[in-house]
């Protein structure tokens, strides 16, 4: 595949910049270098762009195309999925467990590109208010979550864990509920995976992702006091 572009350096604390996400190929690969402060990260969100990198590599800057976004009407919950959150087997919080929900992301077999750099930027950036995080627990045990980044009226899922069967379903499938309902726009998963798009999220063109961030970004949404029992609630009405 053909690169229209190489991917634009940035000098590690250099100039506050990402080019155009259209003028790149569909992997796409915007940018490398730069460093993951505060302002870099919340222009590289508002920009369309997420850094995701191994060890030992510098930053790495995406806006892949086709982007993977999850639309209220298209969520699918499947009528066992249903049952199980009836049940009422699981308890569920918001922004009671940021860094440990990151940390539980990051335990992976296969390796992780949540590195300890990668969790320092984004628990600050929960701590002024542009992240988020649902938890699922079983009694006392924090058993899955997901963890994303907001701007205005953006959430942009970042990762998902479970330790017991469908935790992470009942922690993707009730943000998507919860943030919808208190304005939303545009709920983004980054990349189409079969699990994902068996819960109903679906691949548009990247044009389609910019031109609707465009819009969702500068509307004003807060979702940093979420109740936790009404968003309980809500996830057991499904």
């Amino acid at each position: 595949m053909r690169r229209r572009r190489p991917p634009h350096y940035i000098e590690p604390g250099g100039p506050l910049f990402f080019p155009n996400p259209a003028a790149f190929d569909d992997e796409g690969l915007v940018a490398v270098g730069g460093d993951l402060g505060i302002e870099r990260l919340l222009l590289a969100y508002d920009s369309g762009v997420f850094p995701w990198y191994d060890e030992g590599l510098p930053p790495l800057w995406w806006s892949p195309n086709p982007r993977a976004i999850l639309e209220l009407d298209s969520l699918h919950v499947s009528r066992s999925m249903a049952r199980e959150i009836r049940r009422g087997a699981f308890r569920l919080t918001w922004n009671h467990a940021f860094e440990a929900v990151m940390r539980a992301c990051a335990e992976r077999e296969e390796g992780t590109w949540i590195l300890p750099e990668m969790l320092e930027s984004y628990a600050e950036l929960h701590r002024l208010g542009h992240a988020h995080s649902i938890e699922v627990w079983r009694d006392a045990e924090l058993v899955g979550g997901l963890y994303g980044v907001q701007r205005g009226a953006l959430f942009a899922a970042e990762s998902m864990f479970h330790g017991v069967t469908n935790a992470s379903k009942v922690a993707l499938i009730a943000a998507v509920r919860a943030v919808f309902a208190r304005g939303t726009r545009l709920f983004d998963t980054q990349l189409l995976t079969a699990h994902l798009a068996s819960l109903g999220a679906s691949a548009v063109p990247r044009r389609v992702y910019l031109e609707r961030l465009g819009r969702a970004r500068t509307v004003p949404v807060d979702l940093t006091s979420i109740d936790p029992a009404q968003f309980m609630l809500e996830a057991q009405s499904l």
